[in-house]
C-alpha cells in the first residue's frame, strides 16, 4: 500500500512502503524534518538503504533540518522482486515511483543523490524526467564498462561465454550470492552514459563528487561527465576510495552544503 508508514518512536523516522510500476513494494525509510523539500537517497550496486554512506547522509540533512528517503531499490534490501546486475533503467523506474509519491503527497524533491550505481540510475532518470533541479552523482561511472574486470577478472567474458553466468560471491557477511548473466551484462552494456547524460536539461545542476584514489572507477573518468553536461561541477576528496571509507564527513558535508545551496535558490527564484 503506498505510504504505508510505521513511525519510530526514538526518532523522527517513518519506515514507507512505495510500490513501482510493476507492483513490487519498494522500502524506505522516511528522515522527516518537517519540511516541504525532501531529497531521495540512492544505493549504490549491491547495497541497500542500510548502507553506511546512506545512513550518514541521511542523518546529517536531518541534523541539518532538511528531510530525506532513503530506500531499497528493487531486490535489493528489504524491496520485492528479484536483484539484477543491470537493470539501470528499472532503477531509475524505482526512482520515478519514489519521487511521484513524494510529489502527490505535496513535497518537493529538491534534489536526488546516488552512490555508484545509484548514481548512474539517477543520471538516467534526469536524462528521461526533467522534473528535479539538482543531481548528487556519487562515485557514478560515465562508462559502465569500467570496473567490470575489477569485479570479475579479466577473462570474465571468456567465462560467461562457457558457462552461461559468472557467479558473484556475496561482499560481506550475510549477503547473497548472485549468478551474472549474458543477459543482465548485456543490460548494463548497452546503456551509453555519456549519450544519456545530452538528454539531461541544461537548467539541472549535477555534481559529480568522486574518490581521489578510487581504484573501481579511476577518478580520470568523472571528468568525462564534464564534457557533456554544460551544468556541472566536479568535486575530488582527495584520498577517498570509491565508497569514501575515511572521508564520510568530508562527504556529508559537502551534500549538505550542494542541498543548501539548491534551497537558498530556490527561495530567491520565488521571490
Amino acid at each position: 500500500m503506498a505510504g504505508d508508514a510505521q513511525k519510530s518512536p526514538s526518532f523522527q523516522q517513518q519506515r514507507v512502503i512505495i510500490p513501482n510500476k510493476h507492483g513490487n513494494k519498494l522500502v524506505g525509510i522516511l528522515h522527516e524534518s518537517g519540511t516541504q523539500e525532501i531529497v531521495i537517497l540512492c544505493h549504490g550496486l549491491r547495497a541497500n538503504k542500510e548502507n553506511f554512506i546512506m545512513t550518514n547522509l541521511a542523518a546529517v540533512l536531518e541534523n541539518a533540518g532538511i528531510s530525506s528517503f532513503r530506500f531499497d531499490f528493487t531486490g535489493n534490501g528489504e524491496s520485492e522482486g528479484s536483484f539484477e546486475f543491470g537493470s539501470y533503467w528499472r532503477e531509475a523506474e524505482d526512482i520515478r515511483a519514489v519521487a511521484q509519491h513524494f510529489q502527490e503527497t505535496n513535497r518537493t524533491v529538491i534534489a536526488i543523490v546516488g552512490h555508484s550505481k545509484g548514481a548512474n540510475a539517477a543520471l538516467l532518470y534526469a536524462s528521461k524526467y526533467h522534473d528535479i533541479k539538482t543531481i548528487v552523482n556519487l562515485s557514478g561511472s560515465p562508462d559502465l564498462k569500467i570496473g567490470l574486470e575489477y569485479r570479475f577478472g579479466k577473462d570474465f567474458m571468456e567465462r560467461l561465454r562457457k558457462e552461461g553466468f559468472i557467479e558473484l560471491k556475496a561482499e560481506s557477511a550475510g549477503g547473497i550470492d548472485h549468478r551474472v548473466t549474458g543477459e543482465s551484462l548485456k543490460d548494463r552494456l548497452n546503456i551509453i552514459m555519456l549519450e544519456e547524460c545530452l538528454y539531461i536539461d541544461k537548467e539541472c545542476r549535477v555534481f559529480t563528487v568522486h574518490g581521489g584514489t578510487d581504484t573501481i572507477i579511476p577518478v580520470v573518468a568523472a571528468v568525462e561527465f564534464g564534457k557533456v553536461l554544460p551544468n556541472h561541477k566536479l568535486h575530488i576528496i582527495e584520498g577517498a576510495d570509491h565508497v569514501y571509507t575515511d572521508h564520510q564527513a568530508e562527504l556529508a558535508s559537502f551534500v549538505v552544503h550542494v542541498i543548501k545551496e539548491t534551497l537558498q535558490m530556490d527561495l530567491l527564484n520565488a521571490s
